[in-house]
């Protein structure tokens, strides 16, 4: 936890934890700030353009684009965060298992990842679409089972590492419980690996629901979603591009956010990152001094 300070310093992760904090804040508060309701049809607004009324403009059926997108932070992200959470916790459990105590725990659990992980993602995504029907609901269920067993098997490998150093040896020697070395002693020091694994899925996944419903088999109208939104403005897109505009910059921003938090979490949780970074930066300034000198 105390490495966990140094992303402190990272103007781009503070940065990125402050837009993910407003966004997911925003999603929490979307009844009280959304200016407008989601779902009101007014067609005498048809692809009217922004206004002081409706800053973003309004779409095929008047209805407000701002608010859409404030609404559409809830499938779009606290959705996926939810998913997201279950999924490790399923793999940090069942990795923590089969990481510690090996044997035949280990190899069920892991043939049980085996079968999980012998398919693409996408495939098996849609397969579990294909058999429990289109919706939200049913994306997030299919993001969970095939999840779980990626992080199950990452976690797997890193509880495997520390599981065999001296000091746990001895803990188990003098009759210490597993569960209170695994709570003690493992948990600990995996716990920046879970965390940088968390981060750097989220990403890909808010794209994957986003893809999803572009397709038509995520979220269904009449509710509010980015990648849904993205589709209903595909027919004017060469007419009305803006439409298109607002829920494409909100994927990317959100996204981006999350990649370059994934990416300083780990340097900030990694010493030899740290390290590594940290002789990049003398070795760019001798090399100005150099060049100042000469």
């Amino acid at each position: 936890m105390k490495r966990l300070k140094n992303i402190w310093n990272d103007k781009l992760a503070v940065m990125s934890i402050f837009v993910i904090g407003v966004v997911i804040l925003v999603g929490i508060l979307a009844p009280f700030i959304a200016p407008h309701e989601p779902n009101e049809v007014n067609m005498s607004l048809r692809y009217e353009s922004p206004s002081w009324e409706y800053l973003l403009g309004n779409d095929h059926l008047g209805r407000c684009i701002l608010s859409r997108i404030t609404y559409g932070i809830r499938p779009s992200v606290l959705a996926v965060l939810a998913a997201l959470i279950i999924s490790v916790l399923v793999g940090t459990i069942l990795g923590f298992l089969a990481g510690y105590f090996r044997g035949y725990v280990d190899a069920i659990i892991m043939r049980i990842c085996d079968v999980m992980l012998s398919f693409p993602g996408y495939v098996m995504a849609l397969a579990i679409i294909g058999i429990l029907g289109v919706g939200l609901e049913n994306i997030l269920i299919a993001f969970v089972l095939i999840k779980w067993a990626w992080f199950a098997r990452v976690i797997r490998t890193s509880v495997m590492q520390y599981a065999e150093l001296d000091y746990v040896k001895f803990s188990k020697a003098v009759g210490i419980t597993d569960f209170k070395i695994i709570y003690k002693h493992i948990i600990s020091v995996t716990f920046s690996d879970i965390v940088v694994l968390s981060s750097s899925s989220i990403g890909s996944m808010i794209l994957q629901i986003s893809g999803f419903s572009f397709l038509g088999l995520g979220i269904q109208a009449p509710n509010a979603e980015w990648g849904m939104m993205l589709n209903e403005a595909r027919e004017v897109m060469f007419t009305r591009p803006e439409l298109m505009l607002a829920p494409g910059l909100a994927i990317i921003i959100v996204v981006v956010a999350f990649n370059f938090l994934s990416d300083s979490l780990q340097i900030a949780l990694d010493p030899r990152l740290v390290n590594s970074k940290k002789n990049h930066k003398m070795t760019a300034i001798k090399l100005q001094e150099k060049e100042v000198a000469n």
